[in-house]
């Protein structure tokens, strides 16, 4: 799972993302597929909370939109993006949307979805991986755990200590 952080931003970069890739180098990434018309989509004002709280001490957070489950996502990207700032003040960064599961998954979620049992395709919306400073997959969080979690914050916490 080396380089993972690098994959992230080659492949934000091939989609034609504007994104500083040096920008985020050294810092806590918390990648989280997200959806417009979810019953998970109320998560974003959490994670826009939890980015305001915690990116002066390194966390970035990274909106990916997929309209893999139920075509939650049918907006193009333009509107993604306008439908997150306006709805729930999302500041953090947002990717194109991005195919997470199946045959054509990103390379991004290739490498986040593979364990040593084998592939475990995310399951809905909203699931989160969390990636220290070197891009190592710390932990992956199902759509349920609320970005207010107490696990969740905790592992944030012990990531960024380090």
């Amino acid at each position: 799972m080396k380089f993972i952080l690098a994959f992230i931003f080659m492949s934000w970069f091939n989609k034609g993302l504007a994104m500083d890739v040096k920008e985020h180098k050294g810092k806590v990434v918390l990648v989280v597929n997200i959806a417009t018309r979810c019953g998970y989509t109320g998560q974003l004002d959490g994670l826009e909370k939890l980015y305001q709280k915690f990116k002066n001490k390194g966390l970035v957070v990274l909106g990916v939109p997929s309209n893999d489950f139920g075509s939650q996502t049918p907006e193009g990207n333009e509107e993604v993006k306008k439908f997150c700032k306006l709805n729930y003040g999302v500041s953090f960064p947002l990717a194109a949307k991005t195919v997470v599961i199946g045959p054509q998954k990103d390379p991004l979620f290739q490498r986040l979805t593979k364990s040593k049992e084998g592939i475990k395709e995310i399951a809905w919306n909203f699931e989160k991986f969390l990636l220290d400073q070197d891009g190592q997959l710390i932990k992956r969080f199902p759509s349920a755990t609320k970005p207010d979690d107490a696990s969740f914050i905790s592992a944030i916490n012990s990531a960024l200590a380090k």
